[in-house]
C-alpha cells in the first residue's frame, strides 16, 4: 500500500509540469486517423486480455495477483490524473486527454509480460504498445506528453508490482523537487 501511495503522490506532482487547457479548433479525422484510432482501441483491450489469458493458462496465481495489482494501480493513477487535470484533447472531443489511458494499459501489459515471462513475450507487447502510443497521437486523441506519462504510469506500475527485484534489492523510488522542476529519485542495493 505504501508503494501505491508513493506512486500516486509522485504522479500528482507531475500535474503542474504540463500545459493546461489549450484552445483547439474543431477536428475532422481522416480515414487513416479513424482506422488507427479503432486499431488502438482494439489493442488497448487485446494486450491486457492476452496477458490475463496467458497467465491463467499457465496457472500462475502469483503472477495473476501481480497483474491485478499492476492493473489496479495503473487504472487508479490514470483516472485520478485524467479527471483532476482536465486537459482538452487535440481533437477537441472532451477534457480527458492527460494522461493516455490506452498507453497506460498497453505499457502496463507489456511490462508485466516482460518482467514476469521475459523478453520473448515482452518484446512483441512493447512493439504493440509503441504503436498504440503513436496511434493515439496520430489520431489526435492525445498529445505526445499524454502518451509518455501514460506509458510511464503503466510500465512503472508493472515494474513495482510484477518483479521480486524490488524486494530483493531494496528498491526505493521517491519524487524530488528543487522548487522549479520535479523529478524522480530511485536507488537499489547491488
Amino acid at each position: 500500500m505504501k508503494k501505491t501511495i508513493t506512486l500516486i503522490v509522485m504522479l500528482l506532482l507531475l500535474v503542474p509540469a504540463f500545459p493546461g487547457r489549450a484552445q483547439h479548433e474543431e477536428f475532422i479525422p481522416s480515414k487513416a486517423q479513424k482506422g488507427v484510432r479503432v486499431s488502438t482501441d482494439v489493442l488497448a483491450v487485446a494486450l491486457p486480455a492476452s496477458a490475463l489469458v496467458g497467465t491463467l493458462v499457465m496457472k500462475d496465481w502469483k503472477g495473476l495477483l501481480q497483474g491485478v495489482e499492476t492493473a489496479a494501480v495503473t487504472a487508479a493513477a490514470t483516472l485520478i490524473l485524467k479527471y483532476s487535470v482536465g486537459e482538452k484533447r487535440p481533437d477537441g472531443s472532451d477534457w480527458h486527454s492527460f494522461p493516455s489511458g490506452h498507453s497506460a494499459v498497453s505499457f502496463a501489459s507489456a511490462a508485466y509480460l516482460q518482467r514476469r515471462y521475459g523478453w520473448k513475450f515482452g518484446a512483441p507487447a512493447y512493439a504493440l504498445s509503441c504503436y498504440v502510443a503513436w496511434g493515439r497521437c496520430f489520431s489526435k486523441k492525445h498529445f505526445w506528453y499524454d502518451v509518455v506519462v501514460g506509458a510511464a504510469i503503466g510500465a512503472g506500475s508493472a515494474y513495482i508490482f510484477t518483479t521480486p527485484f524490488a524486494r530483493e534489492h531494496n528498491l526505493q523510488i521517491a519524487p524530488t523537487s528543487d522548487g522549479r522542476s520535479i523529478g524522480v529519485y530511485a536507488s537499489f542495493d547491488f
